[in-house]
């Protein structure tokens, strides 16, 4: 029965492999998606490969970024994510959430052992009937793109200082919220 399971995950990694490739490869010129560049702290709104906004100083997680996001590390994960959901209500003044872990996060947490195949089969489960995956396993959760709330602007300005998310100032998500809704993909490099 192990070996069948083996077999299962491994022909279902292909077929999702296939359908992630097919569905990156056909990005249409007028998509409107979110490059977030964590070197040089920037978030660009983009349609196509045309930039139609960028915000400069955005704060990221205080400890890096990592392929490799784990529960509490405040780390930013780096990947290609879709927005989730939406919080009007947040304490960071507006949340907009991504749809972590993915099934790229969940298949390389698998193979490393980090998660068991029941997290891997639920956050999959999710994934495939596009709703938002597990929030509270091994790799983490409530990851998105919020404001400062009433945090200090100053700190803002001079640190990374999120748990793993990305902020931009309160004004900066309010220009910013008329591109994101349910669906958005973003980039995270």
């Amino acid at each position: 029965m192990p070996n069948l399971f083996k077999l299962y995950r491994n022909v279902y990694t292909l077929i999702s492999l296939f359908f992630v490739l097919i569905s990156s490869a056909s990005v249409s010129a007028d998509e409107i998606w979110i490059n977030v560049d964590t070197s040089a702290q920037t978030l660009s709104v983009m349609r196509g490969d045309q930039v139609k906004k960028t915000f400069e100083n955005i704060a990221l997680g205080r400890y890096g970024t990592t392929w490799n996001k784990r529960t509490l590390d405040d780390k930013t994960p780096l990947g290609t994510f879709r927005i989730g959901w939406i919080n009007e209500q947040s304490r960071y003044y507006r949340f907009f959430g991504l749809d972590y872990p993915n099934r790229e996060n969940a298949q390389r947490a698998l193979e490393e052992n980090i998660i068991t195949e029941e997290t891997w089969r639920t956050i999959l489960h999710a994934v495939d009937r596009d709703r938002t995956p597990p929030q509270n396993t091994e790799l983490g959760g409530y990851i998105g793109i919020h404001g400062i709330g009433r945090g200090d602007p100053a700190v803002h300005d001079q640190f990374n200082w999120t748990n793993g998310c990305i902020a931009l100032t309160n004004e900066q998500i309010d220009q910013l919220s008329k591109w994101l809704k349910p669906g958005v993909r973003v980039k995270i490099h």
